[in-house]
């Protein structure tokens, strides 16, 4: 398979552990960290929807190893650590929806809460692990109502229990790194991203795979929140700039052991009504209604300020919300064609890459 360069090869040989490979980032996150040459490790449950990213674009061929265990299974997690031996770790293994978590608190605290905490607890008792990063969400911050984006040291919060999980998961980084993993010469930091889409996301309860799934099913979509506003930004985006973080943690620690914030630019900030309008342009066939009746509650608006990883890291957003629609759309349309899902992914990531960031 064709390599990709990146920061000239840093990652070459590199020993990377991804928690919630299976899942749509990390799925994405361990096709391209394989393609810039490094042995990719995965932990995680087994694809939580049929069809799956995972198995669409076939990434367990690409693995190092493939351990399908729980994020809450401390001795699993700690077995894996000790025989993988990774540079470094990246953290996605969550329960990843608001709805479900007002479904199942419990499931969505004991995976997002201590989990977190068992993975830390893992990395501490090893020597090989330099670096980590816990992806956590934008919804991890105390939201006011405030049409202000958020900044890195605003306070944690979450109003529901996803949100407040990933508050707790943010706080339980920050304490690790001052009480245990700074000492040990572990450099961790946490990474916030916004409203994240692509190809190959079949996720419940999220839009676009569902306008997508009502196509594809000749059903009617009905849509929740039409007036929410949502920082959309396509998957590769925020992938982009955790692996511009993890090799600032490998290369120079400390200095870069801290909460970044990845989202999109403001312009790109969109109501739920707007992509719903922007998809039906390619699929005028699609049947959709809006929902009046109370729902679950969700900020109506959320936004990034991510000026820090502009200035330190170097990284922008390359596609604009018209680039990352266009994407999904062709992703989709190739999946339903039958064409090497693999392939057509990689090819996204080149096309990603060839990019320079739009003013």
């Amino acid at each position: 398979m064709e390599k990709l360069a990146l920061i000239d090869s840093f990652w070459k040989n590199k020993s990377v552990l991804i928690t919630g490979h299976t899942g749509f980032k990390g799925g994405w996150l361990a096709l391209w960290l394989n393609s810039l040459g490094a042995h990719v490790h995965g932990y995680a449950l087994a694809p939580s929807t049929t069809p799956s990213f995972f198995v669409a674009a076939n990434v367990e061929s690409l693995l190092a190893s493939h351990t399908v265990a729980d994020i809450r299974d401390a001795g699993m997690l700690q077995t894996t650590i000790k025989s993988v031996q990774p540079d470094i770790v990246f953290h996605l293994a969550a329960q990843p929806l608001v709805r479900q978590s007002y479904i199942d608190p419990v499931e969505t605290y004991t995976t997002n809460v201590m989990g977190t905490v068992n993975l830390f607890e893992a990395v501490r008792k090893m020597s090989t692990v330099k670096a980590l990063i816990n992806v956590t969400t934008d919804k991890c911050y105390e939201n006011n109502g405030s049409l202000k984006p958020f900044v890195e040291g605003d306070s944690m919060g979450g109003y529901d229990p996803y949100a407040s999980s990933k508050g707790c998961s943010e706080l339980i980084t920050n304490s690790y790194r001052q009480s245990f993993l700074a000492d040990k010469g572990v450099a961790i930091a946490s990474a916030r991203a916004g409203n994240v889409i692509g190809g190959g996301d079949w996720s419940v309860d999220r839009l676009i795979p569902d306008f997508l799934k009502a196509v594809d099913s000749g059903q009617e979509l009905v849509i929740r929140s039409p007036s929410a506003i949502r920082p959309w930004q396509h998957v590769l985006e925020p992938l982009k700039g955790y692996l511009q973080l993890g090799e600032k943690l490998l290369k120079e620690g400390q200095p870069f052991a801290e909460a970044w914030n990845f989202g999109p630019s403001v312009k790109d900030a969109k109501t739920v009504e707007f992509i719903v309008k922007k998809l039906n342009q390619a699929f005028p066939q699609a049947k959709w209604s809006m929902d009046g009746s109370p729902q679950p509650h969700e900020a109506h608006y959320l936004t990034l300020d991510s000026t820090k990883a502009n200035n330190k890291l170097k990284w922008q957003p390359r596609w604009t919300l018209d680039n990352t629609v266009d994407g999904i759309i062709a992703w989709h349309k190739a999946w339903r064609n039958g064409d090497n899902m693999q392939h057509f992914s990689l090819t996204q990531i080149n096309d990603h890459e060839k990019l320079v960031s739009p003013s």
